[in-house]
């Protein structure tokens, strides 16, 4: 079982930074901008002998109400569940009245702790250093999260704790466990996008059944793109929430740019994408921007219409959004289109159904044999265009890759083919081997059959 380390401490103190350094890998957002991080992040890494859940939370800051207090209760959760407490200050500006009340708040968890005095990489950190005493935390350990100063130190902490409580193994043990639990099914890597506000976070607190994701009115919320395990019917899934897009030119400030990157890392991670609409202002720009980006990345995409609670006649606005997406969406054709309400969990079965058909049609392949039945038909039933007198022969099909399906036709006359006659194959490749609500990619190439004889 895996030894979980929270790490907590007032905001801008490098908690992010420190977390990426632990993890071994640019997990969580960074910044000199204070509050970057809300929500909770975390990573399994290996330190020495013991496997660590390491856990980035939101700084500490005084608050009962509004967001200030959500994210103060994130981070009580995230001390609550676990193993040890890294707290961290920033040995520059010393011991301040906030490191002080939150001291006492990790001090009352009764949890195991270890103090850390991060930007200590020169001699204007020593006063702080030496003020940390004070905080009746045990002696603090001199680090610099940015510069990997100290790490070692903390690592070792992490490690004697985890030895401690008896979670560590000897070298080469749970090497047989390990491999018998990697062969079981992969999780499947699910992003949740759309325009902020629009009910993400709702959505993945529905699907883990606790307020695991901070949400509120405030648009905005969510800045990382924050991933969760969830089991649903036996089969593992990794749920990203991400912050909202907006358009470019609404883009404002570095943090909101470090969050559009990380959401677009996640679409690109992702297997199946699940974009988010509002109900009451469904198919706006934003959202067609953002469902032609998820095509054009290759993911599996299904449409979540949230707010559903909300609607009147739903018969007839089913009807209206199902009439727009067709006529909207060309390119994912088909795309399942479910309704759900993430506030009271209503319709969350039926858009999982929806994710899991949709991630069995990307992985589809097909017979090359019945490839070429239907391209001699579709190529009977409407041959392609002659090019100044020449006829332009496609002679062979098949199928080079999935996730998304892939296919390659061998044509003699390849930059010549109408785009016209790629979206008539498009099309007719969906509807044949029933490819809904999938990107599909056609390549022409120039060349001869390979099954074919020499003359």
């Amino acid at each position: 079982m895996s030894f979980t380390v929270a790490i907590v401490g007032r905001p801008n103190v490098g908690k992010s930074t420190l977390f990426n350094r632990l993890a071994g890998r640019r997990l969580a957002l960074v910044d000199d901008q204070p509050g970057l991080t809300r929500d909770r992040r975390e990573a399994e890494t290996e330190i020495g002998t013991c496997e660590v859940t390491l856990v980035d939370t939101a700084g500490l800051e005084p608050g009962d109400t509004g967001l200030t207090a959500r994210m103060r209760e994130q981070t009580e959760a995230a001390i609550a569940q676990a193993d040890l407490v890294l707290f961290l200050i920033d040995a520059r500006a010393g011991v301040i009245a906030s490191d002080e009340i939150f001291a006492e708040l990790v001090r009352s968890s009764g949890k195991p702790v270890v103090l850390a005095a991060n930007k200590c990489e020169g001699r204007a950190a020593e006063a702080g250093l030496y003020e940390a005493f004070a905080l009746g935390l045990g002696e603090p350990l001199p680090i610099s999260a940015e510069h990997g100063l100290g790490i070692g130190d903390v690592s070792v902490a992490i490690e004697d704790a985890c030895l401690a409580k008896g979670e560590g193994q000897e070298s080469g043990q749970g090497a047989e466990a390990d491999a018998e639990a990697d062969e079981g099914p992969h999780a499947l890597r699910i992003a949740i996008v759309g325009r902020p506000n629009v009910g993400k976070s709702t959505l993945v607190n529905a699907l883990l059944g606790e307020e695991r994701m901070i949400t509120g009115p405030e648009a905005g919320i969510t800045r990382d793109a924050i991933a969760s395990e969830i089991d649903w019917d036996g089969r593992p899934l990794r749920v990203f929430d991400t912050a909202g897009l907006r358009k470019k030119a609404r883009v404002e400030g570095k943090a909101e740019e470090l969050s559009v990157g990380d959401t677009l890392k996640a679409i690109r991670f992702a297997e199946v994408v699940v974009l988010l609409l509002d109900a009451e202002t469904p198919f706006e720009k934003q959202d067609l921007q953002i469902a032609a980006l998820i095509a054009q990345e290759g993911r599996a995409l299904v449409i979540a219409v949230n707010k559903w609670d909300l609607v009147r006649e739903r018969e007839k606005r089913l009807n209206e959004l199902r009439e727009a997406c067709e006529r909207l969406l060309p390119q994912v054709r088909g795309v399942a289109l479910v309704t759900v309400s993430a506030k009271s969990g209503k319709g969350i079965d039926k858009l999982m159904k929806a994710v899991l058909a949709a991630d069995e049609v990307w992985n589809r392949r097909m017979p090359t044999h019945a490839l070429n039945q239907w391209l001699a038909a579709a190529l009977e039933a409407h041959p392609p265009p002659a090019r100044s007198g020449r006829r332009i022969k496609l002679r062979y099909m098949t199928q080079a890759n999935a996730r998304p399906p892939t296919f390659v036709v061998f044509c003699s006359l390849p930059k010549a083919l109408p785009d016209s006659y790629s979206r008539y194959l498009v099309n007719g490749l969906r509807e044949s081997f029933d490819l809904p609500g999938v990107p599909i990619r056609l390549n022409l190439r120039k060349g001869k059959n390979p099954y074919a004889k020499d003359s």
